[in-house]
């Protein structure tokens, strides 16, 4: 499972999210569409993100993944296709709408949840294990954007689409919904001894769990979905942007500005490294925190470059600490929160987390439309997730509920 999980978040990276920044410097140069319009798009997908992800969640904790990962993937696939046709930026937003309902479906939250049903003791490692999908999806930026430039970006959408569906489906038959439904157990570990009190699917002593509605009431849930919302302010405009700001700003062709993205997957991929060896075994909101800074200065450094050397540091850097961090935003939370209502609490983040999503491309575009250059807005998104900061510092462990959840 953790295995197929990768691949399909592998396939939705290197096709969407950090390829999306190719589609929007092509569509720019080409449409003639500004920032701003462009920036629309991707706060589209987020407010689907917003409105789908508490349903969701009701949804993983009631029923489990297939049939919803594999509707999502084909979705996805024909939001490609439906791409490939467009001629409008009306249609270049209701295809950004169809792809990020796809990726809600099929990608990381339903796949994230999956995997926090079978693992407790060994939970980061598995999460981290997802990311290293997404990481590596980076290093197929290069491939897309040669692809639009020798085949068009018609054919490079008309193309993803169909690898998506041939290769989503295969991989989301082997997603399962709960160990014991399986005759497994969570880690692995053998089952409690008859008569001794333990949970049938750990073999473990039972915890006290929240519902939705007691980890609602802590101060952790709240502080962890606006930190996180932070860090993605950063996250979602360097991957709407980044590669019009290198081609913009700095007079790289669109290629080019790909290899920067990859040399970004290279720094992600050994946070991810790093998260696979530590992230169960150390405080996670100190390494969430330390990441914050880490991209608040890449950003800086992205924004103030003038040299190559200045870019390759952004790169790095930031890949180094969204590979880090990535995995242990939901990590924490189930840590915090146990696994009962896991996919609920997820989806009622997923509504703060998305208003970072949004805010993030739009405040980065807007600001360049107006300047000319994307330096303000940057900066702006750079200390807002320095403060962000401070947040994962303050998101202690809640107390644990007086009655277990039922």
């Amino acid at each position: 499972m953790a295995g197929a999980a990768c691949g399909m978040q592998f396939m939705l990276s290197a096709l969407l999210t950090q390829s999306f920044g190719a589609y929007v410097a092509v569509l720019s140069d080409e449409r003639g569409w500004s920032k701003t319009a462009l920036s629309g798009a991707a706060a589209l997908q987020s407010v689907e993100a917003a409105i789908v992800g508490p349903l969701l969640g009701v949804l993983m904790d009631r029923f489990g993944p297939g049939s919803m990962i594999r509707i999502g993937i084909v979705v996805f696939g024909l939001g490609f296709v439906a791409l490939s046709q467009i001629d409008s930026l009306a249609g270049f937003y209701m295809c950004s709408v169809l792809l990020a309902v796809g990726a809600s479906l099929g990608g990381y939250f339903p796949l994230t949840v999956s995997l926090i049903q079978w693992f407790e003791r060994y939970r980061a490692r598995a999460l981290s294990l997802v990311s290293l999908g997404l990481a590596l999806g980076g290093l197929a930026v290069p491939l897309v954007a040669w692809s639009m430039h020798h085949f068009g970006w018609r054919n490079t959408a008309m193309g993803s689409g169909l690898i998506a569906i041939l290769i989503g489906l295969p991989l989301a038959s082997v997603i399962r919904r709960r160990p014991q439904d399986h005759g497994e157990t969570v880690d692995g570990l053998p089952p409690a001894p008859a008569g001794s009190p333990g949970d049938a699917a750990t073999g473990r002593s039972v915890q006290l769990e929240f519902t939705a509605r007691q980890a609602l009431r802590t101060q952790a849930f709240w502080l962890l979905a606006v930190g996180h919302a932070f860090a993605l302010l950063v996250v979602t405009a360097i991957n709407v942007h980044a590669i019009t700001h290198l081609k913009e700003g700095l007079a790289y062709s669109v290629p080019q500005a790909a290899l920067v993205i990859m040399v970004m997957t290279v720094g992600q991929l050994a946070g991810v490294g790093l998260g696979l060896v530590i992230g169960d075994r150390v405080d996670k909101r100190y390494i969430a925190a330390a990441c914050m800074l880490g991209h608040a200065l890449g950003l800086l450094l992205l924004a103030y470059a003038t040299h190559t050397f200045e870019v390759v540091g952004f790169a790095l850097l930031h890949g180094f600490a969204w590979g880090l961090r990535g995995p242990f935003m939901q990590a924490i939370r189930a840590d915090y929160f146990g696994r009962n209502a896991i996919g609920t609490i997820l989806g009622l983040s997923a509504v703060i987390i998305a208003l970072g999503q949004i805010a993030g491309p739009l405040v980065a575009g807007i600001l360049a439309d107006l300047t000319g250059n994307y330096r303000l807005g940057f900066s702006v998104l750079a200390l807002t997730a320095g403060f962000g900061s401070v947040l994962f510092l303050l998101a202690r462990p809640p107390d644990l509920p007086a009655v277990a959840a039922p």
